[in-house]
């Protein structure tokens, strides 16, 4: 961490905290191969969250992350870190939130948890004829990884197009991906029609994976790491499934309130194949097999 960042952060929380600062002690929490990641106390008792990266070789990915939990936020169904600054400084961004405190993932935190994200899927997005339409106005990343947003009135063009085929295109650039593969890819596309519902679109978190919430210290579930834009509701769900899932109380909840369509779980195979190409692209060919018996169920 550069001392310009540490001035700046000694003078905006200042200003916004109306203290006099007598202490400043950050405790590195890692963060992965995107961030470094801090806890920041301030007077000894006074808990941040603070996020750096590279302007470089991340442009504009804390500002689109800000945006998304700001558009989150407004929804105000499920929580989300309050945002304390974003700021660019020299060749770094950083990102300032506040600290949650981890709680007890009780049985009420899951029910609560499936209730507000099927409520957060009712929210839409439809033009001034009631149009739904799939996408968002902006751009954003998944991960390290540029992500497209470009408005669609259907969800399997925008999920081939602005989903799969950007996936796609970097796998054959990487040569992880083979001919083959993307001959069962445009079978698979043929298909999509018929399995995909005709639902309006859903506000999505976007990469909702067991390590994108908390759980805060009143038990209520918090969201994290966005990438959010207009989708269909299958993408979250299935996320979650991957990498562990989540507890069942969860999904019976969110079935409570938003019936799955009965093919559920064929869509949840098809929309895991977009987090799948992502880690392909960023982690190697450890995901192939699981992606490849996946289309060939639909081939």
């Amino acid at each position: 961490m550069t001392s310009s960042i540490q001035k700046y952060l000694n003078q905006l929380l200042s200003q916004k905290l109306g203290l006099q600062i007598s202490s400043f002690r950050f405790h590195s929490i890692g963060g992965g191969c995107i961030n470094d990641t801090y806890q920041v106390t301030i007077n000894h008792n006074i808990k941040l969250f603070l996020k750096i990266n590279s302007i470089t070789r991340f442009p504009g990915l804390f500002e689109k992350e800000k945006n998304g939990l700001e558009l989150v936020g407004k929804q105000k169904i499920i929580h989300v870190p309050s945002i304390i600054a974003y700021q660019e400084i020299d060749n770094s961004q950083i990102l300032l939130l506040e600290w949650i405190e981890e709680g007890i993932r009780t049985e009420q935190f899951w029910k609560r948890f499936g209730e507000q994200l099927a409520a957060l899927h009712r929210q839409t997005w439809s033009d001034q004829d009631g149009q739904t339409r799939f996408g968002l106005n902006k751009d954003n990343y998944i991960g390290s990884l540029p992500q497209y947003n470009n408005e669609q009135k259907s969800w399997v063009e925008f999920f081939i197009h602005y989903r799969l085929h950007p996936q796609i295109k970097i796998a054959r650039e990487k040569h992880l991906l083979q001919t083959k593969h993307l001959t069962l890819f445009e079978n698979l596309f043929t298909r999509l029609p018929e399995i995909f519902n005709n639902e309006q679109s859903a506000f999505l978190h976007g990469d909702l994976w067991s390590g994108n919430f908390m759980c805060n210290q009143n038990s209520e579930p918090v969201l994290i790491d966005p990438a959010v834009y207009f989708g269909h509701r299958s993408m979250d769900l299935a996320m979650t499934t991957l990498f562990g899932g989540f507890d069942k109380l969860f999904y019976e909840s969110y079935h409570y309130y938003f019936p799955y369509p009965d093919n559920y779980r064929e869509q949840w195979d098809i929309c895991n194949l977009y987090p799948l190409l992502i880690h392909l692209n960023l982690f190697g060919l450890g995901y192939l097999r699981q992606i490849e018996s996946s289309i060939q169920k639909f081939s």
